[in-house]
Parts: C-alpha cells; structure tokens; sequence
C-alpha cells in the first residue's frame, strides 16, 4: 500500500461507500461479495431440504444476493443462530452436519458492474488473527469448513502437498490460504494492512470549518440514528498506517458505511486478581516457548501455571507436556460439566483434545496418576500472585487455599474484541448496553437479516462480533451485508462507480 496520505486526502472530497475494519475471513469474504463475485443456484443441483430447493428454483437466473433472504432462511436449522449463516452454510455445504459429503448447490460469477468501493483496513497481515496463532496447532473445525467461497481448500493443500489430520489443517496453512485466496481472487488492491484504526465518529459531511462551529455530530451509538441522518451524515475514520521501518501515518478517511469485522482476539481476559500484572504472568502463549527453554537449560525447574479449560489452554498443556516440563491446570469448572468444551468433542476428531480431558480427570495434586509432570486443580480458582513466583489458588468446594512456586503463569480464559475506537468501547452497541461487547455472553446487537447495528444506522457487524465463531458460519454475515447494501442501492438507484482506492 502506499502511503494512506493520497487515499484519505482524495476521499476527503469523495466518500468511500464502505469501510471494513479488521482482516480476518469476514472481511475477506465480504470483499469478495463487494468485487462483484455474486453466487447463482446451479440449476442442475439438488438441495436435501426440498422446501429451499423449490424457493431456488422459484428464482432461477436470479442472484442469491439479490433474492429475500428472510424468506430463503425460514424453516432452516444449523449450529447458529443467525438465519443467514445457516443459510448461505447450507448452500455452500449442503447436508454436512448429517455426515453428508454434497457439493455446493452455488456457482458464481463476477460482475464488475456490481462492484461496489471498499477499504479493509487491518492492523496486521491479510487473514488477521490467523497469523498470531501458533502455526503448527490443529484447527478445531475441519479443514473444509475453513475454506471461503469459491476455492477449496483441499484442492489447494494438494497443490501444496500437504495433507489433512483427521481432515483438520494446521492453522499455519489456513492464514496462507486466506491470502493466496484474496491474490486468486484479486482482492488485495482492497485491503490496506498495517493499518491501525483509532476512531470511528458520525460526521456531518460539511467542511472543516462548520464541523468546528458545529461540534461533532452524533457519537456512534449515542442514539439510534434517524433515516435522514444516515443519509445526510458519513462516518469519519481516523488511524495511522505502519511502515517497515516503524514510521507511522495519520488518515483520516470518510465512509458512506462502516462494517466491524474485527474478530474478538485481540484483548485477552483478565481474571482481575491482585499481582496479575507481574512480569511472570502472560495472557497469552507467547512467551511459552522462552519458558520452556529456560526449564531446559534448568534456569527455573517450578512447575507452569496454566488457568482456564478451553481449547487455547489445552493446547498450552500439550505443548508444555510433551516439552517434559511441570504443569499446574487450574479451571473453575468440573471435569463432568457438559458446558466443558472437551465434553462436546467427537472423540475420534480430536484425539489430542481428548487425551486432555483424561489427564484432566485422571490426575490431581493430591493424588498419584498416570501423567508425570501434569498435576489437575478442577473447581479451583486463583486468588492471588505474589512477586516471589508464588500463586495463592482457592477449592470452590471446601474453601481451602493452597500457595504453590510457579515459574510462570498463563491466563487463558478467552478474550474480548478491542473496540478502543468507538465511544465506550462499543457497549451502547451490545445486546445488553450495561456490560461490555463479549462474543459469547454480549455480542453486538444486530438486525438478523442484514447485520446492520440496531442502535447505529449504517454501521454494521460480522463475525465473533454477532456470536459467529466458525469461519463456515461468518461468511452468512458477508451475504447478509451484500444483500442490504443491493437492496438500499436498489431502492435508491443511486449506482456506485467504480473508482481507485489504494494506487
């Protein structure tokens, strides 16, 4: 990209329609929807369910894009609970939750006249959060279910010569595969990586001048924006750009629209207890492999502190285990808890997860299991960190407290979106405006059928932001966004040209 300067200047008189923050699989595929990739139902395909497959057929010829998904989605059941997820999941992976193999019922085609101008802005790589995770981990989702549209991603690990675990990829393999997808598919000039955003605001689209004799017009979300002031408003989209050598540039950029596809890995959850913040407790797996050398070279032989029961811990227990070093696991919940995620694994899938889970039940610090060097601490919970590498941990049960030396501590029990850009962080935006944006207890409230915010007219959602957590059902917000932005363009027929964004 060069320097954002030009495109925030020349925007400046020219809004771009839409802006995408965040890089990851949801802005990839919603620029592919945005390019004027467009998905058709194949007339020689059957669909399983015949009730979608007559509504397909009752619109042959016609655009999945351009067609009433509310009407399409009614009667459908999948693994989420946004209608057009399941909707666009069951078209592309017809049967797949019944065991079924069917190819997708979709064919698509690219039509430039239906391009609409974007930005995808991303603070790292194309692909987001896939790059910051630990390449050789396996991905919890099968390897197909990773791909987006149009592009197996089998066929393109074959070409690589590479093979599928259990028909799950290496989460190295997916972040390539998301930007060999957007080079295929010629949607890099649409992404601007290495940029940071700052702040999003609702602005009047009048000069300078009269912005400073005005105020700043509505905050995000301050108060549901009328249908006048979504027309006669833009958003403003201020941030910098980072350069190899470490220099920073400010933009400022103007939208029609603004989409948040920002994932929700970006800040780590605290347990807020005190000592938390000593140089010897992480929130993320980073510095474990530091850590394990210095257990090698016997610098510090006290055993690894891992807190929390999900699959991230999980995969820290695996690594420190095999690396012959100590672990002490502390999580809250009980091994039986169906609500455990290692409980709702297929076993077979998962062999690795699974062999946690028995290391978990089978071993305690106050008993002798089978598992050298693995110590279990369920229904326990941490009180405190003490500066000497002491951790002060609590029985829920009994109330009986226990101090062990630690060499370090990894917290890991999930994370939250970082939305410091937005007024509040985004909480006017959540389904519950008291509490904070959280992918599984608050996700950002959002109109099912076009994932536009419902407090803030013109902004819109995607992905873990609204509770879709698997790149399968993400793209289902993509279709949703495309399919409202038609309709709006549509109804106004106001057609967007096509322009250079990013020379």
């Amino acid at each position: 990209m060069r320097a954002m300067e030009e495109t925030a200047s020349l925007q400046e008189i020219n809004p771009i329609p839409v802006i995408v923050i965040g890089n990851g699989p949801s802005a990839i595929c919603l620029s592919y929807f945005l390019s004027g990739y467009r998905p058709y139902f194949k007339e020689s395909s059957i669909h399983p369910n015949p009730i979608l497959q007559q509504k397909l057929e009752e619109n042959l010829g016609i655009s999945i894009v351009e067609q009433d998904l509310e009407f399409l989605s009614e009667g459908l059941e999948g693994r989420s609970h946004n209608p057009v997820a399941v909707l666009f999941d069951s078209l592309l992976r017809p049967d797949t939750d019944f065991g079924g193999s069917r190819d997708s019922v979709l064919t698509w085609r690219r039509e430039h006249d239906h391009y609409v101008p974007h930005l995808v802005l991303g603070k790292g790589p194309l692909g987001g959060a896939w790059h910051s995770i630990e390449g050789s981990m396996f991905t919890l989702s099968l390897g197909d279910w990773m791909e987006l549209p149009d592009l197996s991603f089998r066929d393109w690990m074959r070409v690589k010569r590479r093979c599928l675990r259990n028909d799950r990829a290496m989460t190295a393999d997916i972040a390539q595969y998301y930007q060999h997808y957007a080079k295929a598919k010629g949607l890099r000039e649409n992404f601007a990586c290495n940029s940071v955003v700052t702040s999003v605001r609702r602005v009047s689209p009048s000069s300078s001048e009269e912005k400073q004799e005005h105020g700043s017009s509505d905050n995000i979300a301050g108060a549901q924006a009328s249908p006048q002031a979504s027309s006669t408003s833009l958003f403003e989209v201020n941030g910098y750009s980072k350069s190899g050598d470490d220099s920073e540039k400010a933009f400022c950029i103007y939208a029609e629209k603004v989409v948040l596809a920002t994932g929700t890995y970006d800040s780590p959850a605290w347990l807020g207890v005190d000592g938390e913040e000593l140089p010897f407790v992480y929130h993320t797996t980073s510095e474990l492999e530091n850590a394990l050398k210095e257990q090698e070279m016997g610098v510090n032989l006290d055993p690894i502190l891992i807190v929390g029961a999900g699959l991230t811990a999980a995969d820290a227990v695996i690594c420190v285990h095999h690396s012959n070093a100590s672990v002490i696991h502390v999580f809250r919940r009980g091994v039986n808890d169906p609500g455990l995620i290692f409980n709702q694994l297929p076993k077979v899938m998962y062999p690795e997860y699974h062999k946690v889970h028995q290391m978990m039940t089978q071993q305690s610090c106050t008993t002798t299991g089978p598992y050298d060097r693995y110590f279990s601490l369920p229904k326990h919970r941490v009180l405190c960190f003490t500066p000497d590498r002491k951790c002060v941990i609590q029985d829920l049960r009994s109330g009986e407290k226990r101090t062990f030396n630690i060499s370090m501590a990894l917290i890991l029990i999930g994370s939250d979106p970082n939305l410091t850009f937005l007024p509040n962080q985004g909480r006017s935006l959540a389904t519950n405006t008291e509490l904070p944006v959280n992918s599984k207890h608050n996700p950002i409230d959002v109109d099912c059928y076009t994932y536009e915010c419902v407090q803030e007219q013109g902004l819109y959602a995607l992905g873990p932001l609204v509770g879709d957590h698997f790149v399968r059902f993400l793209q289902g917000g993509a279709l949703a966004v495309a399919n409202a932005l038609f309709k709006e363009r549509h109804d106004t027929q106001s057609p967007i040209h096509r322009q250079p964004l990013i020379s």
